[in-house]
């Protein structure tokens, strides 16, 4: 795969290394399981749920990571000081490579955080046809990336919503969906999806304002029917969706919406001011 670790230093299997002089990455070739965590304020966010997940991960396409909660935990630690990271997504990846046996890295990639416009404007998306093997794994897929790339930048569009040979919408391709009809938010089932972390939070504030979720995907013939639509993600919190192609939606307006992003927001915030002493 390609050397995708940004900054200074890399941690593997625990040691500190000079990301310029390792060859590391090169040696990948197998589809390695991986989590992407954002640091804000020095604080990885749901460090715990983004953990667990990627243990479960392991458990679904039977992989044995090299590394304990507790180690992770400080190479973590390890990386965003060496680094001197106060806001930047951490990647952790796990792989078995030949004539080494299994890997565990920790390192900086490449963040784009979306810029206010993006949430005060909404963001367009585009279909895309395809259907996962595994929903509920995070494996890294590279031809599968490259595609969604491609199809992205024809349609100057930030993310591409999956459809499946049936014509239904389980997620996107990097980020998990959410369709707004009436007072009722409409996602796809947990069995169906690769089980994001920022999905999980907005399962819970929703819980709270007693918003109805109904765990059903949408098809592509009822697009036209909805009052609105967001993306929700790592990177990018709860994204509020403007046009699906040709269809037209008025999210940023919608209160159902703007209620579940201020309480999410919320919900952020009070993690990041909790954990602030365990990470400094």
């Amino acid at each position: 795969m390609k050397k995708e670790a940004i900054k200074e230093y890399l941690i593997v299997n625990g040691e500190i290394h000079r990301t310029g002089e390792t060859d590391i990455f090169e040696k990948i070739e197998k589809p390695p399981i991986y989590e992407v965590i954002r640091v804000i304020d020095g604080v990885p966010l749901f460090f715990e749920d983004h953990l667990n997940r990627m243990f479960d991960s392991a458990k679904l396409i039977d992989f044995q990571i090299p590394r304990s909660e507790k180690e992770i935990r400080r190479d973590i630690k390890t990386l965003i000081l060496k680094n001197e990271i106060d806001k930047l997504n951490v990647k952790l990846l796990a792989a078995d490579i030949d004539k080494i046996g299994k890997v565990f890295l920790v390192y900086n990639i490449e963040s784009f955080y979306p810029p206010r416009e993006y949430y005060t404007n909404g963001i367009h998306t585009t279909l895309f046809y395809y259907e996962r093997d595994n929903p509920n794994a995070k494996v890294l897929v590279t031809s599968f990336k490259e595609d969604v790339a491609k199809v992205l930048k024809e349609k100057d569009a930030f993310e591409a919503l999956l459809v499946s040979k049936a014509g239904y919408i389980p997620e996107g391709s990097r980020s998990n969906m959410f369709f707004v009809k009436g007072d009722k938010v409409y996602t796809a089932k947990a069995s169906e999806v690769l089980l994001g972390i920022t999905r999980k939070y907005i399962f819970n504030v929703c819980e709270k304002l007693n918003i109805k979720i109904v765990e059903e995907s949408i098809h592509v013939d009822d697009l036209d029917k909805l009052d609105g639509a967001f993306m929700s993600g790592t990177s990018v919190n709860v994204l509020p969706i403007s046009s699906i192609d040709d269809i037209k939606l008025n999210s940023v307006d919608n209160r159902i919406i703007k209620e579940i992003n201020r309480a999410y927001m919320e919900e952020v915030n009070r993690y990041i001011e909790r954990n602030k002493g365990e990470w400094r």
